[in-house]
């Protein structure tokens, strides 16, 4: 925690450094991507794009999932996506998956949750997978981009997303980073694959 906490302080002494940048943060912001991905801590968007500050509008969650749009309770991130698209007026939406997930990993092997109630739950809001190896391999890449595929088309059911989406207004991607590589595949239509950008 030290290490974090002397970055935190000394922070003020690299926005005086960029302080045209950050002045005009202060007055708002008009990031053109909403960057939708998960909690893990190894998956850190602005560093994987290079995205400065106000260039993003993040949502993390648990497994990158989208929930159901017309859930019956308030969900921060239908709030989240809504908020980016409708007043935002992002241009993009990626949903990015990863490498060694462990939500996507339990949810295809039927982990046990019971000792994690509220984990179960959230991840009850996936669209259940087809099972993968106990490691990491090959099965478990081929089930994250299904699953990332899966939330894409989730975003297609929200009634501030689909309109743009057919318009041209919004896109959509699909994408999958390699924790220990750095790499990024997208999704590519054409071929139905998970590609290198």
């Amino acid at each position: 925690m030290q290490h974090l906490l002397d970055h935190a302080r000394s922070f003020p002494n690299r926005v005086a450094r960029q302080r045209d940048h950050f002045d005009e943060l202060a007055h708002g912001q008009s990031p053109q991507v909403l960057f939708l991905t998960c909690s893990d801590s190894r998956v850190i968007p602005s560093l994987i794009t290079g995205a400065r500050p106000g260039e993003l509008f993040e949502l993390r969650t648990a497994g990158n999932i989208v929930p159901r749009h017309d859930r019956p309770a308030a969900a921060g991130e239908t709030a989240t996506i809504e908020y980016a698209v409708e007043v935002l007026g992002v241009s993009d939406i990626v949903v990015c998956g990863h490498s060694h997930c462990g939500a996507v990993g339990a949810m295809s092997r039927g982990d046990d949750l019971s000792a994690v109630p509220a984990v179960r739950s959230w991840l009850e809001h996936a669209t259940p997978l087809p099972g993968a190896t106990a490691g990491d391999g090959p099965r478990l890449t081929s089930a994250v981009q299904a699953h990332v595929m899966d939330q894409v088309e989730r975003l297609l059911n929200y009634p501030c997303v689909a309109p743009r989406v057919s318009d041209g207004r919004l896109n959509l991607h699909g994408w999958f980073y390699e924790v220990d590589t750095g790499t990024v595949l997208a999704h590519r239509a054409h071929a139905d694959e998970f590609l290198p950008l």
